[in-house]
């Protein structure tokens, strides 16, 4: 990515990101002064700052990081954190039911000056509240990212919020372009991003980093792409952002026919910092309308249906969720998982430089 050719044009200053996971750390080295606590509205505020298991604030450092203390630098150092957690895996019985829902963080969000929401983290139910909030966020001009899930050698299927309309689903790669097997593919997937081969905490003990995969990885560095773009060009808005990420994308296929592993390829944030003068397009057209008309849809090409969701049994498990990353329950569960990327994993790429399989997403 060339990252400090990139520096020199914007670090993500004056751009605050919003991470929706398992709470964000604000005292690991490479945090401190990052994360702004005081601006999580109370009502969703609870534990925000405690994170149990360092996914989170892996996430954090990965976008915003300054990389003091030999911690990790992220690709948007000059960008601000806001943190909340909601109720994913991992979690036990009295955290559960204390946390806050996830529709009222993403409006609480959705009603600040947060820019971008980064949500690595994913679930196979479709819920009603959420897709609203989600629109809701979307009217006030927020750009929301996601990523697509880890389950792809074991069970693809749609995966929530990367599935809603108007949310950005990210797929993990490897630097070149190769798209990882774990990672989902489908109709929602709107880019790439590095995921594999990406340091993360390896526990909430904060001690020591591990080398993992995955497409929350991925997540965290298109959000902080997205923060180094805004804050060169403060006055662009979410579609005009998001719009110049697709257009200079990696890619060797068509740009009207998306893939369904990579979607419209690689994001690559240094082509548009490099031209001052990039013109990102209409800041009112939705660069996606294709896909948020359509709709997400499964391998018969047919729409999943939301009310079917309501009949499954919540998960209050208070298992651990496994360093091997999602396993194969987690389509079955309602609590919605964490995408968390395997600690010191053997990384599993699958064939060569853009290797994709392309479908229009529209069938």
């Amino acid at each position: 990515m060339k990252a400090d050719e990139m520096w020199k044009v914007s670090t993500g200053k004056g751009v605050k990101v919003a991470v929706v996971d398992t709470g964000v750390n604000p005292s690991t080295p490479s945090l401190k002064g990052q994360v702004l606590v005081n601006e999580v509205p109370k009502a969703v505020a609870y534990k925000a700052t405690d994170d149990y298991v360092g996914h989170g604030t892996s996430m954090a450092e990965l976008i915003a990081g300054t990389g003091a203390g030999g911690g990790l630098k992220g690709l948007a150092p000059g960008a601000k954190i806001v943190p909340y957690r909601i109720a994913l895996k991992g979690l036990n019985k009295s955290d559960l039911a204390k946390a806050p829902d996830e529709a009222a963080v993403i409006r609480a969000i959705a009603d600040s000056d947060v820019k971008i929401i980064n949500m690595s983290y994913g679930g196979s139910i479709d819920e009603p509240d959420v897709r609203d909030a989600v629109k809701y966020a979307q009217s006030k001009g927020k750009l929301m990212i996601a990523g697509t899930g880890n389950d792809a050698q074991e069970k693809n299927f749609i995966g929530y919020p990367a599935a809603y309309p108007y949310v950005v689903g990210i797929a993990a790669s490897d630097k070149s372009g190769t798209v990882g097997k774990f990672s989902e593919h489908g109709n929602y997937v709107d880019l790439a991003s590095p995921g594999l081969d990406v340091p993360t905490w390896c526990d909430n003990t904060f001690r020591s980093y591990c080398t993992g995969e995955g497409t929350s990885q991925a997540t965290a560095i298109a959000s902080a792409s997205a923060a180094l773009i805004w804050s060169a060009h403060p006055d662009w808005t979410a579609n005009q952002v998001l719009a110049s990420l697709i257009d200079t994308a990696g890619r060797d296929w068509a740009k009207d026919d998306p893939s369904t592993y990579l979607g419209y390829g690689l994001i690559r944030p240094r082509k548009v910092l490099e031209n001052a003068n990039y013109n990102p397009g209409p800041a009112n057209t939705d660069p996606l309308a294709k896909e948020n008309v359509t709709g997400v849809t499964d391998d018969n090409a047919a729409s999943p249906s939301a009310s079917a969701s309501s009949q499954a049994p919540k998960d209050t498990s208070g298992d651990q969720t496994s360093a091997a990353g999602s396993s194969s329950e987690s389509s079955d569960n309602t609590t919605t998982w964490v995408a968390l990327g395997a600690a010191a994993a053997v990384l599993v790429i699958g064939g060569g430089a853009f290797a994709v399989i392309r479908s229009r997403r529209g069938a």
